[in-house]
């Protein structure tokens, strides 16, 4: 396994290196190794333990076998279930202290249709072993640099399983494992307020372990293959691990001009790609990129209501129009179970920009991935709402999500994406090389 610095980070060997490391731990991480996997944490550094009232049960392990697989279609694990209840504009309030501000907003924006069916929790995160001692080196050793924008001494993902600060939790979400790489074709919808869209088809993969000696967290191609009017542009970006040392890099190749370009749009509060204005480049994946537009508060833990085990949204006996309707997603597919999340607040840095002012975010405990956070204007007011609808993918061991959407609170529309319904899906057998996700490559993609 490779050992991720950045750019400029001086290398050392031997017996000097591990005196150095052994220095800058803090006895938190001196114990840490101690702490995960055993009785009071996960190999995560999630709370082993269920909640008080048992309606968060302990964890046992994740879900590592279940009904379907990748190639033939993923089946729902708990399909027999029926909603414990169901929260509507008329009765939130009997619930308010598990809801964030945004699903009351999405409550109140849609009363009539909007509603949030309570399932029993069920905690399927699970990784490879592999992963969990990854996991357990980094707590003793990873560290922040640059005044939290970039991370040294770690390898490969999950670099603080017992976060300290909020800046660590962001981290955590931008390096989870996702397995070494995946191919999929997917599909994204921007619904008018009535409705009305064309689906957009994207075949996208992802190599998510760079090269340290270049600064590279992840690589990315997202090739659009449908409609004709956007069909043959694609996206390259190459993640930089610290964006303060070096943005990032992203190219972008115009089917009509046939040229590619150089993209800095393609990150912060610039234009999502064929998202028709709902979505900014950092709200793919709820967030991703540079954290240093803001200052970040580690609010606390705390249990809340959210998209979790969202089987339903991958059941090929679905269509995309059965999925997304008017105003935000068909609440008949929709799961939702209390798990305990971070809370994490983003406030614009002093002499920065961007169209959002501050946003709240939550973690789920058990992967460190995003399942929902609040985007707010510069009037303070709210404005736009995303949930990562999480899925274990059982048969290779990674929490993802099976949809991402933004809801808009001002023109009434939103961005669904991540959709496989009328799509080929997955490909976790893809296996990527550095050499598909360079400027050279780029234009071959887009002639495919």
């Amino acid at each position: 396994m490779k050992k991720t610095l950045t750019a400029n980070a001086p290398r050392m060997t031997g017996l000097a290196a591990a005196m150095l490391a052994f220095g800058l731990m803090t006895s938190a991480q001196l114990h840490a190794d101690a702490r995960l996997g055993g009785n009071e944490l996960t190999p995560m550094g999630a709370e082993r333990a269920g909640s008080a009232d048992g309606r968060i049960p302990a964890w046992t392990g994740g879900l590592s076998e279940g009904p379907g697989n990748w190639r033939d279609g993923y089946g729902h694990p708990f399909a027999d279930e029926q909603p414990l209840y169901v929260i509507t504009a008329q009765n939130y309030q009997q619930y308010e202290q598990y809801l964030a501000p945004g699903q009351i907003a999405m409550l109140q924006a849609y009363p009539n249709t909007f509603r949030i069916p309570v399932y029993p929790t069920h905690r399927t995160a699970a990784y490879p072993e592999a992963v969990y001692e990854l996991v357990r080196q980094n707590a003793q050793t990873a560290r922040l640099v640059d005044d939290g924008n970039g991370v040294v001494d770690f390898t490969e993902v999950t670099p603080f399983p017992i976060p300290q600060t909020g800046v660590e939790l962001v981290w955590n979400h931008s390096t989870r494992y996702r397995g070494p790489g995946a191919e999929r074709e997917v599909t994204l919808a921007t619904p008018q307020a009535n409705g009305n869209f064309t689906p957009v088809t994207m075949n996208e993969e992802f190599m998510f372990i760079g090269d340290p000696e270049e600064n590279s967290l992840f690589y990315f191609l997202q090739s659009v293959t449908a409609p004709a009017r956007l069909s043959g542009t694609v996206l390259l970006v190459q993640e930089t691990m610290n964006q303060v040392l070096e943005p990032r890099r992203a190219w972008i190749y115009n089917a009509g001009q046939r040229r590619v370009r150089r993209a800095p749009q393609v990150a912060y509060d610039g234009p999502g790609t064929a998202a028709d204005g709902q979505r900014t480049s950092d709200g793919l994946d709820v967030f991703n990129g540079a954290p240093d537009r803001y200052e970040w508060t580690l609010v606390g833990k705390r249990e809340m209501y959210v998209a979790y085990n969202a089987y339903p949204l991958l059941d090929t006996n679905l269509s995309v129009n059965d999925i997304v309707h008017a105003g935000h997603l068909n609440p008949e597919h929709l799961r939702y179970e209390r798990h305990r999340v971070w809370e994490v607040e983003g406030r614009l840095r002093d002499g920065q920009r961007h169209i959002y002012e501050r946003r709240v975010m939550f973690f789920d405990e058990d992967t460190y991935q995003l399942v929902h956070v609040d985007q707010y204007d510069g009037r303070g007011n709210l404005w736009r709402v995303s949930e990562g609808h999480t899925v274990q993918f059982h048969d290779v061991n990674v929490p993802w999500y099976a949809a991402e959407t933004i809801y808009d609170l001002v023109n009434n529309r939103y961005i669904v994406s991540g959709l496989i319904n009328d799509t080929s899906g997955y490909n976790w057998d893809y296996r990527p090389n550095a050499s598909n996700f360079t400027p050279a490559a780029l234009r071959r993609a887009g002639g495919r």
